[in-house]
Order: structure tokens, then sequence, then C-alpha cells
């Protein structure tokens, strides 16, 4: 039965505990126990694998690090606060204009710099005093980043959004059906309208009434006042700013991005070497628990990619859908949901969901571009509101500098409302108009 599938009972057992405001560490290492234990997994071998599976957010766990340390170099240059108050300027005491601007800016990072969520502990930290001034609701700014985070990725073919168009290209082709990334681009734009819906619901109605902050110091970050003028000093750190991106984009590393962004700090003189435990020391403080948080989500999806419930609870919905085209479409979805919330990567998701959507999708007399649509939104869904996606933990990271933005609460549940609600409506919509 679906309900008692190891991978429900397990995500189920989490989202209760993260919305009890259990530790989002804790929460994720109990479901994974638990996902073992359903399914028939001895307790110890259910910690080793998730132990053996965390060496697959070792990448993003380091770079979150490094990028911290990054943040705090660049902030004691003053270069951060003096890009705050130029967007300061830009938007003018609006609120509105600062939130699309932050979710104009975040959708860069996907595509024209491809560089994911490095953007964010350089940036959104500087601008929080920024925000408090203008009584935001970081609920709003959360969601305009992390819909800056997927959007892109979703409907343009470019950057990440290449990447994740090719996998369900690559993955209908060897399921049996031919495809092309064109056409995959032609059918994409339509959870692409949702996304923008829910960013616009957020903003102008969800969130829209003002909330007050306090005005905290935030960990390595250089608060002085001092003039706009740009220095010596600030063009080198713009400078390992910018090596950090280019190195990345050139090498596909993004740890190695951040550590060669701090040896061009130190060798132009911009920071001190006898400051380099300070920069780890903040950049620990500042991203150390997320990164810990990704290692042990890496963990949790090997657990359940161990135990076989996923590719269970996949095609466990041939049973359930009949002849219905209407509901195999919104089973697939919430499929697909479940799966990208348990594993927190939409990109790993899309094999798993292909290799049953495809022929189900087929012999339920879906058209491809149909098939195209259920199995890019499934896999896209669930990404927005994982408490272990970094679509959700690299808002937070920004955002909770100060330790005013709950992770659960203030990022995972309003863009998981925001966000995946219209993904299911316009996927559900598409999928039957195709």
């Amino acid at each position: 039965m679906v309900l008692f599938n190891p991978v429900v009972v397990s995500i189920a057992v989490m989202i209760i505990l993260c919305l009890l405001k259990c530790n989002v560490l804790l929460s994720i290492l109990i479901s994974a126990i638990v996902a073992g234990v359903c399914s028939g997994m001895p307790i110890a071998d259910a910690m080793s694998t998730l132990v053996g599976g965390m060496g697959g957010n070792a990448e993003t766990a380091l770079s979150y690090i490094l990028l911290g340390a990054l943040a705090v170099a660049v902030s004691k240059t003053g270069l951060a606060s003096i890009l705050a108050r130029k967007i300061s300027k830009v938007v003018k005491g609006k609120k509105v204009i600062f939130i699309l601007l932050i979710a104009f800016i975040s959708c860069f990072s996907q595509n024209l710099i491809p560089v994911h969520i490095a953007f964010i502990p350089i940036l959104i930290p500087s601008l929080l005093k920024l925000m408090n001034k203008l009584k935001i609701d970081r609920r709003a700014v959360a969601c305009a980043l992390t819909f800056g985070l997927k959007t892109p990725y979703i409907a343009i073919p470019v950057g990440f959004g290449l990447i994740f168009q090719n996998i369900i290209r690559d993955q209908l082709i060897a399921n049996g059906i031919d495809t092309t990334t064109n056409m995959v681009t032609s059918v994409m734009w339509i959870p692409a309208i949702g996304m923008i819906l829910g960013l616009l619901i957020a903003v102008f109605i969800t969130y829209r009434k003002p909330r007050n902050y306090e005005d905290l110091a935030i960990d390595g970050l250089d608060e002085q006042e001092m003039d706009e003028k740009m220095t010596k000093k600030h063009w080198c750190a713009l400078l390992g700013a910018a090596t950090a991106f280019l190195v990345q984009i050139k090498t596909g590393s993004l740890p190695l991005g951040g550590l060669c962004a701090i040896i061009v700090l130190f060798l132009t003189g911009a920071i001190k070497f006898n400051e380099v435990d300070d920069l780890l020391d903040g950049g620990v403080k500042m991203m150390g628990l997320i990164g810990f948080i990704m290692l042990v989500a890496a963990g949790y999806g090997s657990v359940l990619r161990e135990t076989g419930s996923v590719e269970a609870l996949v095609a466990s919905v041939t049973g359930i859908v009949g002849d219905s085209k209407l509901i195999g479409s919104i089973l697939m979805l919430l499929v697909g949901l479940l799966v990208t919330m348990g594993i927190g990567s939409s990109f790993g998701t899309l094999p798993i969901i292909a290799a049953i959507y495809c022929p189900l999708g087929l012999s339920l007399g879906f058209s491809p571009q149909a098939i195209i649509l259920l199995v890019g939104v499934a896999g896209a869904l669930g990404d927005a509101g994982s408490p272990a996606s970094d679509s959700t933990l690299g808002p937070t990271a920004g955002l909770n500098a100060d330790k005013q933005h709950d992770h659960i609460w203030d990022t995972c549940v309003p863009t998981f409302l925001h966000y995946n609600i219209p993904l299911l409506i316009f996927g559900v919509i598409g999928s039957m108009m195709l």
C-alpha cells in the first residue's frame, strides 16, 4: 500500500519533525533510520548506508564553507557594504522593486553566470539592514531567491537549464520516446508560468505587509561606515569574486573557485595572511551547519535508494491509475513531489521517475510532449520546500545571517506553498492539453 511505503512514511516523519521545529539535521537522521527500518533494513545498516552516502554532497558542503569564508573576506574589504548602498539607491525605498531585483539577480545564477547559490552568502547578508529599514518580510525574499534558483533551469536551456533539459531528453530516449532538446524547451515554459504566478502572489499578496526585524550584528560582517568610492582594496575584492565565478565556470568546481578567490585576496593584499583563521572561522559560523545538512541529506537520499522503495513507490502508481489520464497525471506529479522532497535534487530524481512514467504515460495515451512535461515537472516538484534542498538551504544561509530567519517556517513552508502548488496545477492542466 502506497501510504505505508517506506519513502512516504519517512518523508512524512521528516516533514512533521521539521514543522515541530525539531533540528533539521536530527530530523533528516531520524527519517533516514525510519526509512531503513520500515524497509526491513537493520538500524546499523541504515546508518552505515547514510554515512557512506554522505560523500554525494561533499563538494557542495566544502563549497559552502569556502564561500562563507569568501563572503567574510569580501565583507571585510567593505565591497559588500558599498554594493548594498548602491542597491539602496536603485530601489529608492520601494520594497517590491527590491524583492523583484533580488529575483532578477538570482535568475542570472542559473544561466548567464551559472554559479547557483554562490552569490547568496556574499550579497544577501550585507543587504539585511536595508531589508530591515524597508520592513521587508524576508519570506518574500526567500521566495524571490528560490524563484531565481529554480525557474531558469526549468524553462531556459542555458547553463543549468541546458543540463536539466538534456537529462529529460536523454531519459525519455532511454525509455523509448524519441525526444529532442527543442521538444523539451517547447513545453517547459508551462510550469515556468506557474512559478511566476507563485512569485507574484508571494510578493503582492501573502507577504506584502511590513515585518519588523532587529538590527543585529552579523558574525564576520564589517559594518563600519565608509566612503562609497571604490579603492584598490575594493577592486581586489571584486577581482576575487570574479575569480571564483570564472574558475567555477571553467573547471566546474565551486570549491576550487572559492579557494582561488581567497588566494587572490591574499596575494593582492586585500586580506592579510594572518587573518586566514578568522576568515575560515567566519565561514564555518555562517555556512557550516548548512553544509553539514547537505552531507546528511545526501546520505538520506542514499538510504532511500538502497531500500528500493523509491522504485516501488513509482511502480505502485500503475496499479491505482487505471485508465484515467487525469488521475494518472495527478499521481505521477505527487509521487515526484515526494521523491524529490526526500532526495532533495531535481536532477537526481529524473532518471528514477522517467523509467516508469514513460511506459505509463504511453499506455494512458499521453503525447510525447505531455510525458516530457510530466517528467520535467515531477522532477522539479519538491525541490522548492524540501528542507534538504540547496534551493532552500541557500536562501536560508543568507537571510539567517543574523539568526532572525527560520529555515522551515520562513523558507521551506513559503516556497513549498507558492511554487509546488502552481507547479502541480500547471503540470496537470498542461499534460491534459498537450
